[in-house]
């Protein structure tokens, strides 16, 4: 199976697809994640990634502008998930690939790999909440991968590639846990989607290598996606929101999706 592309900085022009393939083949399929006490130490250094987004051409790292809001999610390969963020039409101020919900502090791709950190690839995305609903993320996150699958999503298999959503605030874990039954009513299979909260982890995000950035937008990148999308779509927002949830409703026209 194709799963986590070996690569070495500068460039991911590198990457074979045998490469792929052959990183799981070495380290084995995860199925359980692994305990604090056996996960890789890391180190405390972050990883080093450029200042400004490849594409938007904004900030990478915090301070976020007054308001703005983050949200962040595993949905299989993060190359794809990222651009799919950034490609949303308004609202969108920077997003990030990296390693979320693990144990291991600022862990190197192929840590992550070996499925000895904890972790999920996952895409942080900063947003403007007066252009962008919260939920705009969500459809767009439950539409673009099969939420289904467990430790894994399409040909990658691993802890690694979970899908997962981790919330900041009680709002956000509301909306997460009521479109989560929605859609697995619209989808007739049950969601393997974890969902945390961001606090229940030292932190809940380290930045990947800056290869990984953007790299679906970078001169040398190969498509790749493993996502399997379900052709299903998240039920209307007023039919599975509570009341108290209505200013939370989505911004994004109905023809947009």
């Amino acid at each position: 199976p194709l799963s986590c592309p070996q690569t070495t900085p500068p460039l991911p022009a590198t990457v074979s697809f045998a490469s792929r393939a052959g990183i799981m083949f070495m380290m084995g399929k995860k199925s359980e994640i692994v305990s604090k006490a056996n996960a890789l130490p890391g180190r405390s250094t972050p990883l080093s990634i450029s200042p400004a987004h490849y594409v938007l051409e904004t900030p990478m790292k915090a301070p976020w502008p007054a308001g703005y809001k983050v949200a962040v999610f595993a949905n299989g390969c993060f190359w794809g998930s990222e651009k799919g963020a950034w490609r949303l039409p308004f609202g969108i101020h920077t997003t990030a690939v990296g390693y979320a919900a693990g144990h291991t502090p600022n862990p190197t791709y192929e840590e992550a790999c070996s499925g000895r950190t904890g972790h999920t690839e996952a895409v942080q995305v900063v947003f403007d909440p007066s252009q962008l609903s919260f939920v705009d993320i969500l459809r767009w996150f439950w539409e673009s991968h099969d939420p289904s699958q467990g430790m894994g999503q399409g040909n990658d298999r691993g802890t690694q590639y979970r899908s997962g959503f981790y919330y900041f605030d009680e709002e956000q874990k509301e909306l997460i846990e009521q479109s989560k039954a929605a859609y697995e009513a619209a989808i007739g299979k049950k969601i393997t989607t974890e969902v945390k909260a961001a606090s229940d982890f030292e932190q809940v995000f380290y930045y990947a290598e800056d290869y990984h950035q953007q790299y679906l937008a970078k001169p040398g990148a190969r498509p790749y996606c493993s996502a399997q999308p379900l052709q299903v779509s998240l039920p209307d927002f007023e039919k599975w929101a509570l009341p108290h949830l209505a200013h939370h409703a989505p911004k994004l026209p109905k023809a947009f999706w």
